[in-house]
């Protein structure tokens, strides 16, 4: 078991198997083989440019490594499972399919930098569909909020009803949300860089050619230090962030939508397809997938947490700790784009319910920064104007009555600009129309937002595209000239 990394210096005899077994990482990175795969044609491609490896042995070695990656992706590819990992079982399944010229693979290659291109081609396979995903949200999200914009109900601070919005302006903000959690994932394809070439820690004496591997994995530069690269894992602690923000994104609009469908609030109303019901209490519509949705996040924190405590205080070069980052960074992505699209599912099945969002608005007092702002634009001193209402206010609860239901002859009272005129303000589509601010809740503001959002969904789409999937990938590869 695990001959293949085995000289006479480590012990012809092998390590004792159940040692062997529990240290081996293949039950998990067996799920980067496809990476692997396009990565040693890539490295078999400019072993035989460079003339290390006879074209011949190359073209073996390459046909043979793309059968094994059709055979990954139609999900037929049976590794040997007595290996250490991932890498190791490719090349003893090389072996049995090419004889001896399987030995020329590892040719100037450790499997330090393997797993080290391994990783950075699954973090951009992950995040290249995560943000195709968010590009699609978004969009939808934004075609939303253009058919929400004649609903009004309360903005929230400290969940207690704040002032007057449209739903289309909260929807705004849930794709906002999402837009930032994008840059992140964004970022971290920018940063993303080829590995190969770097050897276990110092490179190769071979004459190599860095340039050529890293244009097939175009566009990434090669890395600069060979310590550094076999020893980095920032792109996994930066990938772990980027889907950690995604669903924390995903969280809070969960949480919004589990809020509103409460009796407390009534603002949104759940679909058959997407509530959940009670085992015990009959009436009950749950919103069980929304509060996934946000519990999952906890699970995504953990992952950047695992692997910053991981990395914390590792001397340089690999070390065999980092094996450990598996778990973490696979979980990642699956995670991160199951949220997303669980989400794009069920958010069409909640609808906003314009007549309560109107009730919550005529009962409480949403309006009085209105009120106070109306006094300003009559010349009013803004504290004045804010003491003023806040008075106000507390005559109208002392009647009992909505601040909209004030008597006009009692507000004059508090103070004198407080007539017909400024208590117009208090109507709830007023004080949504006026704050035409930007970024505020008014029509041409949220108009303007839900054309950005429409731009900046696009430009998702396009650097998504931009990066490419594995499969553009290999395609690339295993087409390039050996010659």
């Amino acid at each position: 078991m695990g001959g293949i990394a085995r000289t006479s210096a480590t012990g012809d005899e092998g390590m004792l198997g159940e040692l062997l077994a529990w240290s081996s990482s293949f039950a998990h990175d067996r799920a980067l083989v496809r990476e692997d795969l396009v990565g040693s044609a890539a490295h078999v491609t400019m072993l035989s440019r460079t003339g290390i490896v006879p074209p011949e042995d190359a073209r073996a070695l390459r046909d043979a490594l793309r059968v094994l990656y059709d055979e990954a992706v139609a999900g037929i590819l049976d590794l040997p499972g007595d290996e250490e990992d991932v890498h190791m079982a490719v090349e003893a399944e090389l072996g049995k399919r090419v004889g001896a010229v399987a030995g020329r693979l590892h040719t100037a290659r450790s499997r330090n930098d393997q797993v080290a291109l391994d990783l950075r081609l699954h973090v951009r396979e992950q995040g290249t569909a995560l943000l195709g995903a968010l590009g699609a949200l978004v969009a939808s999200l934004a075609d939303r909020a253009a058919t929400e914009t004649a609903v009004l109900l309360p903005a929230y601070t400290h969940r207690q009803r704040a002032q007057p919005v449209s739903a289309a302006f909260v929807i705004c903000a849930w794709a906002l949300g999402l837009l930032r959690a994008a840059e992140t994932v964004r970022f971290t394809l920018d940063r993303l860089e080829m590995p190969l070439g770097s050897g276990a820690c110092s490179g190769t004496s071979l004459p190599i050619d860095r340039a050529l591997t890293a244009r097939l994995f175009a566009p990434w530069p090669p890395t600069r230090n060979a310590l550094h690269t076999v020893g980095d894992r920032d792109f996994a602690l930066d990938w772990t962030w980027a889907a950690a923000r995604v669903v924390l994104a995903l969280g809070r609009i969960a949480s919004d939508v589990v809020d509103f469908a409460t009796s407390e609030f009534g603002l949104v109303k759940l679909g058959g397809a997407i509530a959940a019901g009670s085992s015990m209490m009959p009436q009950k519509k749950n919103p069980d997938i929304f509060e996934l949705v946000r519990g999952k996040s906890g699970r995504a924190v953990g992952n950047v947490v695992a692997l910053l405590a991981l990395m914390k205080g590792l001397a340089s070069g690999y070390n065999r700790d980092q094996q450990e980052d598996r778990l973490p960074l696979l979980e990642a992505g699956p995670l991160a784009s199951g949220c997303a699209r669980i989400v794009s599912l069920a958010l069409p099945h909640v609808t906003f319910d314009a007549a309560r969002g109107a009730q919550a608005l005529a009962e409480g007092f949403t309006q009085a920064t209105d009120l106070a702002e109306a006094l300003v634009r009559r010349g009013v001193p803004f504290r004045e104007a804010y003491k003023a209402v806040g008075r106000l206010v507390a005559l109208a609860v002392d009647d009992g009555v909505a601040l909209s239901k004030i008597d006009p002859a009692r507000a004059r009272v508090v103070h004198p600009m407080l007539d017909v005129h400024a208590l117009a303000a208090l109507e709830p589509g007023r004080a949504v129309e006026a704050k035409e601010s930007l970024g505020g809740t008014g029509p041409r503001s949220v108009a303007a937002q839900i054309a950005w959002l429409r731009a900046q969904a696009e430009d998702l789409g396009a650097a998504a595209a931009a990066h490419g999937n594995l499969d553009t990938l290999a395609a690339r590869v295993f087409a390039e000239p050996l010659e």
